[in-house]
């Protein structure tokens, strides 16, 4: 790990000077030891504010391994099972499969994003969750109630444990685990998760505005801010995804399990570290296995055009890192959160690594996360 932060310095400061980036912060942990934790750029161009360390950012889908690990913790504690039907804590959740029939979709399915739910941003415009439409849960006003209401409207894709397909469904588990416990999200997760590793910056609604970034999306000749009612191109042929800045302060929108939290670097690179670590305190080291594990069988996730790269709970599983022109090691946990973030965990080297950045897509799916990987494992 020489000359670590140098390399991260090159790669990031190219990002900025390149105009693909605005701002990020970096932390890099190997063997439970911080090598690396460093604020870049700007929080706010607009306004002359600089990037710091401790610097709160919309999380997006960094929202789905908090509370994939605050679920695990919660079977673990037999609040409910893998293979306990969704029904069970949501009776009127009954989405009819293409051939009509109500199909069982249990919390396995949820997990896996095997369900059969989609999100908008995967469906083409004139889809059933572009139409109805289906929040994706980062952007508006919505109740949990609702949108569950218009899934149920919208129908599955296919049927479920049928393929794999990135979805609302940890929206559907968040809800879950609301009236399992018998309180909102953002109780549930600092009982199981958050609390117990100190999360304290981590949480559904920002109550201090100057911390948090201001995001930008790609765009020439530089990011353009982002505000509420934001357009974002992903998938061509898709509708796009919605953004909407002011949901971080908006308590009457609902806490999503799959895109909804804020938090900073360190708190992020400390719970997803403690879940490379074995999961103390939070989880059993049989239950983080599961985590970095392959749950999905011979189907692959399909943003990997390699077919390298499979699913366990919360984040993709690395398959094949040849096939795939990785670096990371076979059997490396990584997701990101399209606000502008990425992670990765690779047990073998017991590094992590987490990305957050205000510029999307470059933070998400850009050059700047392999430019970051090779600065940590590629030299």
């Amino acid at each position: 790990m020489t000359n670590i932060t140098q390399r991260i310095d090159a790669a990031v400061n190219s990002a900025i000077s390149e105009k693909r980036l605005v701002g990020a912060v970096i932390a890099v942990m190997q063997d439970g030891q911080l090598a690396h934790f460093k604020a870049y750029g700007q929080a706010d161009r607009e306004a002359g504010r600089a990037m710091k360390e401790d610097a709160v950012f919309r999380l997006a889908s960094i929202t789905k391994p908090i509370v994939t690990a605050a679920a695990m913790r919660m079977i673990e504690l037999g609040k409910f099972g893998l293979d306990t039907p969704v029904t069970d804590f949501l009776p009127a959740f009954k989405p009819k499969a293409p051939d009509g029939s109500t199909p069982v979709i249990t919390i396995r399915h949820l997990l896996t994003h095997t369900a059969g739910l989609s999100y908008d941003f995967l469906q083409p415009l004139d889809g059933p969750y572009n139409t109805i439409p289906v929040s994706a849960g980062i952007d508006g006003d919505l109740t949990m109630e609702e949108n569950l209401g218009r899934m149920v409207q919208a129908g599955l894709t296919f049927p479920p444990g049928a393929m794999w397909l990135y979805s609302v469904a940890i929206d559907v588990l968040g809800a879950v685990m609301m009236k399992a416990e018998g309180t909102d999200l953002e109780g549930v997760t600092q009982k199981y998760v958050t609390g117990p590793l100190q999360m304290t910056d981590t949480s559904f609604h920002v109550t201090d505005a100057a911390r948090l970034a201001q995001p930008y999306s790609n765009a020439a000749p530089e990011p353009v801010p982002i505000g509420d009612n934001f357009k974002q191109p992903f998938v061509p042929g898709c509708g796009p995804i919605n953004l909407g800045t002011s949901r971080a302060f908006n308590r009457n929108a609902f806490q999503g399990g799959g895109g909804c939290m804020n938090g900073k670097a360190m708190d992020i690179v400390r719970f997803l570290d403690a879940i490379r670590a074995g999961g103390a305190p939070i989880l059993s080291e049989a239950a983080t296995k599961q985590m970095m594990s392959n749950q999905i069988g011979a189907n692959r996730i399909l943003f990997d055009p390699t077919g390298s790269t499979a699913f366990g709970f919360g984040g993709a599983v690395l398959m094949n890192p040849a096939a795939a022109g990785s670096l990371l090691s076979e059997g490396s946990w990584s997701w990101g959160g399209v606000w502008g973030h990425s992670w990765n965990v690779d047990p073998g080297r017991k590094i992590t690594i987490v990305n957050l950045t205000n510029t999307t897509l470059e933070g998400m799916a850009g050059q700047l996360p392999r430019d970051i990987q090779q600065a940590v494992v590629g030299a």
